[in-house]
């Protein structure tokens, strides 16, 4: 998908890198065939309004929606539902089975220290798409349609206190994992093209940035 008029530079470079890379994931795994190019990661207080990226995000592309016990994570997430369907865009959710069921889901986004639930939670719901986190200092976790590996560069959030894995640490541990890893932490369109060895790009401020509601002209 090519984007039309309308988006930033910074947005068809992410765009051109994520689908570049997904494409030659998928060229040598049968198990990246069809995985999204691009994963929007939300957070309440760097995201406010996740719905007005995720609808401007091209189609093919992921929302991983994370509440964090939000007390409004049910109406945000059916906001973010309302956006993804009219974006043709897949909504997954944080480890909260019961919200992913409440706001129809695409799936599930597991924290690494979470991920062995991945067996039960694919008997129980085969069509969901089930990824997990990796920091790559444990083995990789298995039994998932993808890992999202992070930090690759310094990172805020979460990750900020985390070791950046560079990018040959990225690609060495990419290629341990027995499932297609996303490479997260710090990309932004001026390093994403660096990246080797991920089946596409996951983000939050970067992408919220470059996807998100275009500047209102005044006249």
């Amino acid at each position: 998908m090519i984007l039309p008029a309308g988006y930033s530079d910074d947005a068809r470079t992410l765009w051109n890198v994520a689908t570049a890379l997904n494409r030659a994931a998928a060229a040598v795994s049968p198990a990246a065939v069809g995985l999204p190019p691009l994963l929007f990661f939300t957070d309440p207080a760097r995201t406010p309004r996740p719905w007005a990226t995720a609808v401007r995000l091209p189609a093919g592309s992921a929302v991983i929606y994370r509440a964090f016990g939000a007390t409004d994570a049910v109406e945000t997430g059916r906001k973010l539902r309302e956006a993804t369907t009219k974006a043709g865009v897949r909504l997954l959710v944080g480890l909260d089975v019961h919200l992913a069921q409440a706001v129809s889901a695409d799936g599930l986004h597991l924290p690494e220290r979470s991920a062995d639930q991945a067996p039960v939670l694919r008997a129980a719901r085969p069509d969901w798409l089930l990824t997990a986190a990796w920091h790559g200092e444990a083995a990789p976790p298995t039994g998932l349609d993808a890992l999202v590996l992070s930090p690759v560069f310094p990172a805020g959030g979460a990750s900020a206190s985390k070791p950046a894995l560079g990018v040959d640490g990225f690609a060495t541990h990419a290629a341990q994992a027995n499932a297609p890893v996303y490479a997260l932490g710090g990309i932004e369109a001026k390093n994403a093209g660096r990246i080797v060895g991920a089946c596409g790009l996951a983000g939050v401020d970067a992408i919220r940035r470059a996807f998100g509601e275009p500047p209102k002209i005044r006249i």
